[in-house]
């Protein structure tokens, strides 16, 4: 896996963190998807809608009322197409997803991305919820 110097931004982040202008995104926090385990990395998309699929994704699994928020985000370090979802489920990087090491730099807010209809959010609950149970989704960490 090499570093992805020809791609540029803008990039974007899906979370349910209330951040600000200026505040770092690191790795080292559990993963949405497996609990158990904690990210090496910090991932990012050049697709704003699919940022708003990962913050929805986020507050669905918090289970909290959490608001979904989608930020944009600038790379501080080098990164590389995300192994979990490019060649290995996808040709090619189709999802336009990336991972770093290096931190994510807000850049800013971004209020506007297609949000899931009621029937793929409960497409998304179960596949998530499979996941979860152990039936798929290793992640390459």
């Amino acid at each position: 896996m090499s570093a992805v110097p020809l791609v540029r931004g803008p990039f974007f982040h899906g979370t349910t963190a209330a951040l600000r202008v200026g505040d770092l995104l690191e790795a080292g926090r559990r993963s949405n998807y497996r609990p158990e385990l904690v990210m090496n990395h910090i991932y990012f998309t050049s697709l704003v809608d699919g940022a708003g699929l990962a913050a929805e994704l986020a507050a669905e699994l918090r289970g909290d009322g959490s608001t979904p928020r989608v930020y944009e985000v600038e790379p501080t370090g080098p990164f590389v197409d995300d192994p979990n979802v490019t060649d290995k489920k996808f040709p090619g990087n189709p999802t336009r997803s990336f991972r770093s090491e290096a931190p994510l730099v807000i850049v800013r807010e971004i209020t506007e991305w297609t949000r899931l209809t009621p029937e793929a959010r409960d497409l998304w609950r179960a596949r998530v919820a499979a996941i979860r149970a152990g039936q798929g989704g290793e992640i390459i960490n």
